[in-house]
């Protein structure tokens, strides 16, 4: 299991518009990674769109943000077109990046039993570091309070 402090662990995916994403390509910048169980969702759809209208902000304080979920990447380019998201989706189809994050869990919905995401963020520093996590994430306010940590424990004074 990850935990603040650590190297947050790397990886490469695909992403929207072909493009491929590495963590590392992000050293120098805080990096927001969250995960979401599906596109088109109601949850995930009002946790994207509250990143989308912060996302001035984040960027204002050397923050991307960066989205995963178990998605096919023609998933993740309708999710964007529809919503106007203007940072990646990336496609975890394997979910080898949310077991590397602990966040492919057992999950129970309606007494039924099975495999998925666990909604959760984290906040990676400029130098690779997870600096933050959110697990079990309720939607609600969770924008604003990942950017009010960025801002008071990460920015440059």
């Amino acid at each position: 299991m990850i935990a603040v402090g650590q190297a947050a662990p790397d990886f490469t995916l695909q992403a929207n518009n072909n493009q491929t994403i590495s963590l590392s390509q992000y050293h120098g910048k805080n990096v927001v990674l969250y995960f979401y169980p599906k596109d088109m969702t109601p949850g995930c759809t009002t946790e994207a769109c509250d990143f989308r209208d912060f996302h001035p902000k984040f960027a204002e304080l050397n923050t991307v943000v960066l989205g995963i979920s178990p998605d096919e990447v023609k998933s993740h380019d309708k999710f964007i077109a529809k919503h106007d998201l203007p940072f990646p989706l990336l496609a975890d189809p394997d979910h080898q990046v949310a077991e590397a994050y602990g966040v492919w869990v057992l999950k129970k919905m309606y007494g039924r039993e099975y495999m998925g995401i666990e909604r959760s963020t984290f906040v990676i520093d400029a130098e690779g570091r997870i600096a933050k996590e959110y697990r079990k994430v309720k939607v609600k306010g969770h924008v604003q309070e990942v950017l009010q940590f960025i801002s008071e424990e990460l920015s440059v004074k």
